[in-house]
C-alpha cells in the first residue's frame, strides 16, 4: 500500500468508528436510530438469546484478539504497521455494526421508571458514562488510539515517539475509566428489557476479561510504573479492585 492508500484507510477508519460510536449511543438508549436493544425484529427467545450472546462474543473475540501483541507481530508480516491499529479500528466497527443489524430484541420488561424527575436521573448517569468514555479517549490521546497519529506520522515521515506512563483527570480515581464509562452506559436505563440486560451482562463479562489481559500487556510494556499504579488505584471503580 502507498502513503496515499495508508492515509486514507486511517481517516476511513476513524470515520467509520466515530460514526458507529454515535449509534451505539442510541442503540443502547432506544433513542433517534431505526434498530436498538428494544426495537428489532421478534424472534422466539431461545434464538434471541443465542444469537444476542454470538453477537457479543464476535465483537470481544475480535476486540481481544487483534489487541494482544503476538497477533500484531503476526499481521505486521502482512500488514503495514502504519495502520495496524487503523485495521484494529475499523474492525471493531464492523463487529459492532453486525452486533447492531442482526441484534434480536428481548422486549419482556424487568423495569420501567415512570418518574419524570428519576427518569431524567438515570439518563443523566447514562449520558455521563458517554462523556466519560469519549473524555477518557482524549486525556489518554484519542487520535493515537484511533489511528490517527500514527497516520500521520506515517504521511510525515517521523517515527512515532514512545509510549510512556501517565495519570491524567480520571486515570487518578480508576485504572480504566473508559470502561467505568460503559458500565454507566450500559446500566444507567430508566428502561431495562430482558435483552438489555442480556447485553449488559455479556458486555460487563467481556469487559473484566479484557481488563485482565490488557493489564497484563500494560505490566510487560511499562514494568514497575504500571505495577505500582494497580496497588493504588482501583480498576473501575475508586478504591476497588487494587493489585495486592
Amino acid at each position: 500500500m502507498g502513503k496515499l492508500s495508508r492515509f486514507l484507510f486511517g481517516v476511513f477508519a476513524y470515520v467509520f468508528f466515530f460514526a458507529i460510536f454515535l449509534y451505539f449511543i442510541g442503540f443502547v438508549s432506544n433513542e433517534v436510530v431505526p434498530r436498538s436493544i428494544a426495537v428489532g425484529p421478534a424472534s422466539d427467545l431461545f434464538v434471541a438469546l443465542m444469537v444476542d450472546v454470538l453477537l457479543v462474543s464476535l465483537f470481544a473475540i475480535q476486540h481481544s484478539i487483534m489487541a494482544r501483541p503476538w497477533f500484531k507481530t503476526a499481521l505486521g508480516k502482512y500488514w503495514p504497521n502504519a495502520i495496524e491499529r487503523s485495521l484494529y479500528v475499523a474492525m471493531s466497527a464492523l463487529a459492532l455494526y453486525l452486533l447492531f443489524r442482526f441484534w434480536l430484541p428481548i422486549p419482556a420488561v424487568l423495569w420501567q421508571v415512570e418518574n419524570s424527575l428519576l427518569r431524567n436521573a438515570i439518563w443523566g448517569v447514562a449520558g455521563l458514562g458517554w462523556g466519560t468514555v469519549l473524555l477518557s479517549t482524549f486525556l489518554i490521546d484519542h487520535f493515537e488510539l484511533f489511528g490517527l497519529r500514527q497516520i500521520w506520522s506515517d504521511w510525515k515521515d517521523r517515527a512515532m515517539p514512545s509510549q510512556t506512563f501517565r495519570q491524567p483527570f480520571f486515570y487518578k480515581l480508576v485504572r480504566h475509566p473508559i470502561y467505568t464509562g460503559f458500565l454507566m452506559a450500559f446500566w444507567a436505563t430508566p428502561d431495562m428489557s430482558v435483552g438489555h440486560l442480556v447485553f449488559s451482562l455479556a458486555m460487563t463479562l467481556y469487559i473484566f476479561i479484557g481488563i485482565r489481559y490488557e493489564e497484563k500487556d500494560l505490566l510487560d510494556n511499562l514494568g514497575d510504573a504500571y505495577e505500582q499504579y494497580t496497588r493504588e488505584v482501583g480498576k473501575v471503580i475508586p478504591g476497588l479492585g487494587k493489585a495486592r
